[in-house]
């Protein structure tokens, strides 16, 4: 399963400059997601982190990991976009191994270690052959308010 960009927006609330998942190369429900990211210098967040050298935040790194690991779970029958809201419980570990940089092609893969309400997931975030970051976290699948209500 390919999926663009709007059809990553179908699924996941976020939207730019927050939106860390460019396209959705592979899919295996139950299993594993292959999703990318292109860094661009004109991202707002690269324009304060750092002058002069702009580095991609490991928190962003791994925040592209659990937006895959959302596409993962909607893929997989844990979560529905119009019924909930997915949240981080915890990071359990993360690792930062080499910068991320703009002109870099990040390939994130995420895999199920745990399905359903409460999921658990392991990240990893490859450019150019090269592990760049990882990291194993938990989220959770909690329905939407009563009313239309939005969850902040």
């Amino acid at each position: 399963m390919v999926l663009d960009a709007t059809q990553i927006q179908a699924i996941l609330p976020h939207r730019y400059p927050f939106l860390l998942i460019d396209r959705v190369l592979e899919v295996v429900p139950g299993e594993r997601v292959l999703a990318r990211k292109l860094v661009s210098v004109s991202e707002p967040i690269l324009q304060g982190h750092f002058p002069g050298f702009p580095v991609m935040p490991g928190v962003l790194q791994v925040e592209a990991m659990a937006q895959a690991a959302v596409v993962l779970a909607h893929a997989s029958g844990a979560f529905d976009p119009a019924l909930h809201h997915c949240f981080f419980v915890g990071i359990q570990e993360a690792k930062f191994r080499a910068p991320v940089v703009p002109g870099d092609i990040l390939e994130i893969t995420v895999v199920a270690q745990r399905l359903g309400r409460l999921g658990k997931f392991a990240g990893e975030i490859v450019c150019d052959g090269k592990v760049r970051s990882s990291a194993t976290f938990t989220a959770i699948v909690e329905p939407k308010a009563r009313g239309g209500g939005e969850a902040g």
